[in-house]
């Protein structure tokens, strides 16, 4: 049945605080590409806050020389920085560590290719601020760490989110929910493979700006229905789903791209990363109808102008970010 515009609107009271920062969150990134026997480029990526770059550093078991001067950029939010070193020990079996990661709540995410076309994905934590390289590593851990990575991108990307609350509250009846969702899920997993096997290639920003149209459209439609002008997305919410899917999943890609998958293990890459995006998705809907089921139970009395709260409240968000984002271009 039609999610309560009620629950729905102390739901998007509570999400309020979280909808300014879509996709703000950032793990730090390690990449270390060996470019001759024993030699690697260094790209340490790092988010800042203001002009503040987090005091985080990668540290290697063995012995290393720094063959280049550090070289530092500012972009997009974080610092990136570049240098070139030498390995006197091979780096597989040593402990890569990351200084300062402990006093965080940064993860990292560290890559090390080989000049043979091996690579190891390692994710670093402030509970696990270390860990060690392994000679070889199997498709499933790679994997874990990509599954883990897609279930935090979409919840941590509130816009996203947003889209599938506004998703929920326009939709109405249980087989037309599942087919909605259904439809927004098959429809991000096209343009999500397309796009990270560079197949199709969309500038990111324009794709980001859309993604925020796309919800000011739907909160659009939400009204219209309240004011008994039910438009397509009442009518049929999988085809609306679907078409605006199609956008995210370009978005999904631009958050893949930034990680990048790993020689020999794309497909694993990228299968999991998907099925985490899937996973934090379902959690999502059942968080909301978690808590839908509790405000029935306890029934809280609104007014009437109420029910034109969360739409507005949506709408509104997603018309900031939509300014925002164009202004960025």
């Amino acid at each position: 049945m039609r999610m309560p515009w009620r629950s729905l609107l102390l739901l998007t009271l509570l999400l309020g605080p979280l909808v300014s920062v879509a996709h703000e969150v950032r793990p730090a990134y390690l990449n270390l590409r060996e470019v001759q026997p024993g030699e690697f480029a260094v790209l340490w990526k790092t988010p800042m806050r203001g002009e503040l770059r987090l005091a985080l550093a990668p540290e290697l078991s063995g012995r290393v020389a720094r063959l280049t001067p550090i070289a530092t950029i500012e972009t997009g939010g974080a610092a990136v920085q570049t240098w070139r070193l030498r390995a006197e020990e091979p780096l597989r079996g040593q402990s890569l560590r990351i200084q300062g990661l402990a006093a965080t709540l940064t993860d990292v995410l560290a890559r090390i290719e080989f000049a043979d076309g091996t690579a190891w994905l390692g994710r670093l934590t402030p509970q696990a601020p270390a860990a060690t390289i392994p000679a070889k590593q199997s498709g499933w851990s790679v994997g874990r760490e990509y599954l883990k990575l897609g279930v935090e991108h979409i919840l941590l990307g509130v816009d996203h989110l947003l889209f599938v609350l506004a998703l929920l509250l326009i939709t109405s009846g249980t087989w037309r929910l599942v087919k909605t969702v259904t439809a927004f899920t098959l429809a991000h997993s096209i343009t999500l493979a397309l796009a990270a096997l560079g197949l199709v290639h969309v500038p990111q920003a324009p794709v980001e700006a859309v993604i925020a149209l796309s919800i000011v459209f739907v909160a659009a439609e939400i009204l219209r229905a309240r004011e008994g002008h039910p438009g397509i997305a009442v009518r049929a919410p999988w085809i609306v789903a679907f078409a605006f899917g199609l956008l995210h999943g370009f978005g999904f890609a631009g958050a893949l791209s930034e990680i990048g998958l790993p020689e020999g293990h794309i497909p694993h890459a990228l299968l999991f990363f998907n099925l985490g995006v899937e996973l934090g998705q379902l959690l999502f809907i059942a968080a909301v109808v978690s808590f839908i089921a509790i405000i029935r139970r306890a029934r809280f009395r609104f007014p009437r102008w109420a029910e034109f709260v969360p739409p507005y409240a949506i709408g509104s968000v997603a018309t900031f970010w939509v300014i925002q984002r164009i202004a960025a271009f």
